[in-house]
C-alpha cells in the first residue's frame, strides 16, 4: 500500500514508547502519523509510577545504553517540570548495594551512595533519579509531536500489513501478542493506590523477606503507592484486598501513610518479554516494519534510547 509521500511513517501504539518514537521521527523530518486505540491519557503508560530505573528488562547491556540515553533527555526535561512532568527526586532503592549496580550507574549518577541507617533500615542505595508525572508527560509528548508536524489518530489496527504507509513502526506493547502475533509477550499485572500526600518528599522502593514489593512515589498533589508484579494475570479490576496490603506495606515503611485518604485505584498490565524486540523486518509486500515493544515495566526508563534506535532503523530501511 502506498501513501502520498515516501516520508510517511505510521507509528502504531500511543503509550510512552510509541509517542517518544513518533516525536523522534517527526523531529528528524519524517511525516509521522501516530495511530492509537486509546487516548494517550488512558494507555498503560498512564498508570505508571514512574521512576527511571532499568527494572526487569533484557538484554542488559542494550537496556543500560537505552536507559542512559534516556537519562540525558530526562535530566534536561527536569529543568521544566511544570510543563514536561519530569523532576529529579531523591530516594532509596532498598535491598540494593553499590556493588550490585556497577560502574554503568555510578559514573552517571552523581551522589549515588549507600543509604544511612536513618534513611533506610537495611541495605539501600540513595539516588537522585528522574521521577515522571505521566498525567503531564504523556500530553506533553503528544503536543511536542503535533508541534513537529505529526498527527494523532484514534484507530484500532487488526493487522500490521493493513496499515497504509510506506513504513510501519510497531509500538503496541502487550497488543503485539495478538497483532504480530508474538505469544512471548506476557502481561505482568501491577496494581497501585493513589492517596493524599502527607508530606513525603522522597521516593522509596523496598522488597520484604517474602519478596513482596512496596514503593511510594510523591507526585504533584498526590502520593502513588505500590505495588504488585503478577505474571500472566490479565485482570484490570482493582482487588480491594491487594490494595489494603499495598497500603499496609507502605505504612510500615512510612507510618504517616496510614492516615492518608485514598484518591484512586489503578491497574496496568506491563508488556513483558524475555527481551525487548527492537529490530526491522519486512511486510509481505516488502515495506519495512520496525518493532519496538516488550519493555515490561521499564518503558519509561528506556523510551528515548529505544526511540532513537528505532528511528535509525526506519531511516535505513525506507526508500
Amino acid at each position: 500500500m502506498q501513501s502520498d509521500t515516501r516520508d510517511d511513517v505510521v507509528v502504531v501504539g500511543g503509550g510512552v514508547i510509541g509517542l517518544t518514537t513518533a516525536v523522534v521521527l517527526a523531529e528528524r523530518g519524517r511525516r509521522v502519523r501516530l495511530w492509537t486505540r486509546d487516548p494517550v491519557e488512558r494507555t498503560t503508560s498512564a498508570v505508571a509510577g514512574a521512576l527511571w530505573w532499568p527494572y526487569r528488562i533484557q538484554p542488559v547491556a542494550r537496556a543500560r545504553a537505552w536507559a542512559l540515553r534516556s537519562l540525558d533527555v530526562y535530566t534536561a526535561l527536569a529543568e521544566r517540570p511544570a510543563s514536561t512532568g519530569v523532576r529529579m527526586v531523591e530516594g532509596v532503592l532498598g535491598e540494593t548495594g553499590l556493588d550490585e549496580v556497577g560502574g554503568w550507574a555510578t559514573a552517571r549518577l552523581p551522589g549515588l551512595r549507600a543509604a544511612t541507617a536513618g534513611e533506610y533500615t537495611g541495605a539501600g542505595l540513595w539516588a537522585r533519579l528522574p521521577l515522571i508525572d505521566m498525567s503531564t508527560h504523556l500530553p506533553w509528548l503528544r503536543d511536542r509531536l503535533l508541534a513537529a508536524g505529526g498527527t494523532v489518530e484514534h484507530r484500532t489496527v487488526s493487522a500490521l500489513a493493513d496499515v497504509a504507509a510506506p513504513v510501519v513502526v510497531n509500538c503496541t506493547g502487550l497488543g503485539a501478542r495478538a497483532l504480530v502475533p508474538d505469544e512471548t509477550v506476557r502481561p505482568v499485572r501491577g496494581q497501585l493506590v493513589v492517596v493524599t500526600d502527607p508530606g513525603i518528599r522522597t521516593w522509596l522502593v523496598s522488597t520484604d523477606a517474602s519478596g513482596a514489593m512496596a514503593y511510594l512515589f510523591p507526585q504533584p498533589g498526590r502520593l502513588i503507592l505500590g505495588g504488585t508484579a503478577e505474571e500472566d494475570v490479565w485482570s484490570q479490576a482493582p482487588d480491594p484486598a491487594v490494595a489494603e496490603a499495598i497500603v499496609r506495606r507502605c505504612a510500615a515503611l512510612r507510618p504517616e501513610i496510614a492516615g492518608a485518604r485514598v484518591l484512586e485505584h489503578r491497574v496496568g498490565l506491563r508488556p513483558a518479554r524475555e527481551s525487548v524486540r527492537l529490530e526491522r523486518e519486512y511486510l509481505p509486500d516488502g515495506r519495512p516494519l520496525v518493532h519496538n515493544y516488550g519493555h515490561g515495566g521499564a518503558g519509561i526508563t528506556v523510551a528515548w534510547g529505544c526511540a532513537e534506535e528505532a528511528a535509525g532503523l526506519v531511516g535505513s530501511g525506507a526508500g
